[in-house]
């Protein structure tokens, strides 16, 4: 009985997956599962899911197989009751709220998007130890105790004394029969990876364009952290000058002024000069903006660090400009121009949040 417990619980979680890639499209597009991202768990409402269940109801109440009865009458009490309101032509929504990890959803999200796992490119400086077992000896716990082994030593020891009777093969293990697992400690170098995240916040950047970079900073994320198993972020808010801040208020803030788009870069590149070693580090920097910047000596000076200290040190450089009526657009192409021979450099144009899963599966696809 419980394994078919187990059965039925394990096709409902593939019905769900099912409705989930069905419509995943918006549910990435969707800001309301960042408020969330702290939780392991979220609720998605998915629609038209009808979980089948037994009704019983009263005895004579009529209907069919209870009574005799005429062709043409009702089957139900229910049946037979005029209906009220007008008439409609779309089906039944039946909303059914699923429990869904975090983890789930990035692994859906890979599915769907045929994201190849990462090629690690360095190993972190952070070590974790294991227990091995790599051995046999004569002492040790019973908890360690080796059944096979005592069983061998104890026949070798019984048919070598004689008293071994194949008729009535009993084997009873003495002290000095007794083998033990020997284990040791080994050291493990995990895989470890930051994302630089940075965001351009001045006033051509409307909350529409700042909802869309968090989306796609979210869904990223998600990602990273089931190739690695220790991931750090860091964020950057830019306007004419930058700054790093917490999750909190990257996710959060509103702010507004001008743009210098190689005050960010200055500071992601510190950033990992300072911290990130290329040879230890996985460096995923993310810079999204609407492609407006305050002049062209900015621009050439952002590309400057860029290709001097940014790209050289990252698995892939990625830049994704969202479309917004007050921006320019103009860093992309300069961008592009620049490093048009580049596979590190990605870059991705985000119209609408429509465009946000095209984008992420532009810079995530190459599976750097």
């Amino acid at each position: 009985m419980n394994l078919r417990i187990h059965q039925d619980h394990a096709r409902f979680r593939e019905i769900v997956k099912g409705r989930i890639r069905k419509e995943l499209r918006k549910y990435i597009s969707s800001g309301e599962l960042i408020g969330k991202e702290g939780d392991k768990l979220v609720s998605i409402p998915l629609p038209q899911i009808d979980i089948p269940r037994f009704r019983f109801g009263e005895r004579n109440q009529g209907g069919v197989g209870q009574g005799d009865g005429e062709e043409g009458d009702a089957l139900s009490d229910a049946d037979a009751e005029s209906g009220e309101g007008q008439a409609g032509s779309d089906e039944g929504q039946h909303i059914l709220e699923a429990d869904v990890t975090i983890e789930e959803l990035a692994e859906i999200l890979g599915e769907e998007l045929e994201l190849p796992n990462i090629e690690d490119k360095g190993k972190e400086k952070l070590v974790s130890t294991k227990e091995r077992y790599v051995g046999i000896r004569r002492v040790g716990p019973e908890s360690l105790k080796h059944f096979k082994r005592t069983y061998r030593e104890a026949l070798k020891r019984q048919i070598a004394s004689g008293v071994y009777n194949p008729k009535r093969p009993v084997i009873i293990p003495v002290r000095e029969d007794k083998r033990f697992r020997s284990w040791k400690l080994e050291e493990l170098y995990e895989s470890n990876a930051v994302i630089i995240y940075m965001m351009d916040v001045s006033g051509s950047m409307g909350e529409e364009q700042k909802e869309m970079v968090r989306i796609e900073s979210f869904w990223i994320d998600a990602w990273l952290t089931t190739q690695y198993k220790g991931l750090e972020t860091r964020f950057i808010i830019h306007d004419a000058t930058a700054r790093e801040v917490d999750r909190e208020t990257f996710f959060h803030t509103r702010e507004s002024g001008g743009t210098m788009i190689s005050s960010a870069y200055k500071l992601c590149a510190d950033m990992i000069e300072r911290e990130y070693s290329p040879a230890e580090w996985n460096i995923y920097p993310f810079h999204f903006s609407d492609g407006d910047n305050w002049s062209t000596d900015d621009t050439k000076n952002s590309l400057k660090i860029l290709d001097e200290i940014i790209v050289p040190s990252s698995n892939m450089f990625c830049y994704g400009q969202v479309f917004s009526p007050y921006g320019s657009g103009q860093f992309i192409k300069d961008l592009v121009a620049a490093f048009a021979d580049d596979e590190r450099v990605v870059t991705s144009e985000i119209p609408d949040r429509d465009g946000i899963v095209d984008s992420i599966k532009t810079f995530l696809g190459k599976g750097r």
